[in-house]
């Protein structure tokens, strides 16, 4: 409900020309009442991605195959399913009626670079280079939110978004070890 009135009135008002008061007005609801679901109204429309990337980066940690591509590969793919067109899918699709593209901008800077060195974490635990591992990162990282945002200009809804997930990993596939990496070894 919170979600649904934010969009109509950043499609009716701007992003920057709306509150939160606007917004809790509209849904006949409390600002506390706001408050106890986000953090702000920008987390109106990154609430959903962020609770799947918290469970990606558990995903990731807890997976501790010797093949750290292949548990960031499958992680990847679970980030995708059942994905469905939600506030954030409207804001990519609607971001010049809604004067929202620089807050977007900001915003997926912060998960991409959440995604980025859970992934760069995982691989360097396994053995990767540090500077492979952090570029593997950002790689896929990247490729998430593009795969999400092109999804969503489609026309969210019309296919699911793991389509253009895995278009996306595909395109950062090489950024991965193929084999598991032998352990670093300090000398000196």
């Amino acid at each position: 409900m919170l979600a649904e009135a934010a969009c109509e009135l950043f499609l009716e008002k701007g992003y920057e020309a709306t509150s939160v008061a606007d917004i809790t007005s509209r849904a006949g609801v409390s600002r506390s009442s706001f408050f106890n679901y986000f953090s702000s109204k920008s987390d109106v429309l990154w609430s959903a991605l962020d609770k799947r990337i918290d469970v990606f980066r558990m995903r990731v940690r807890s997976d501790d195959r010797p093949d750290a591509a292949a548990a960031v590969r499958s992680a990847l793919v679970l980030l995708g399913d059942a994905f469905a067109p939600d506030a954030l899918a409207l804001a990519f699709a609607q971001s010049e009626a809604m004067g929202i593209g620089g807050e977007l901008e900001r915003e997926a800077s912060l998960r991409r670079s959440r995604i980025a060195r859970t992934i760069s974490t995982r691989l360097r635990v396994a053995g990767v280079d540090p500077l492979r591992a952090d570029v593997a990162g950002a790689a896929h990282a990247g490729g998430v939110l593009a795969a999400i945002e092109a999804w969503a200009t489609d026309g969210a809804g019309r296919a699911p978004v793991s389509e253009r997930l895995h278009e996306a990993m595909d395109a950062a596939a090489a950024t991965l070890p193929r084999d598991p990496p032998t352990p670093i070894v300090q000398r000196g």
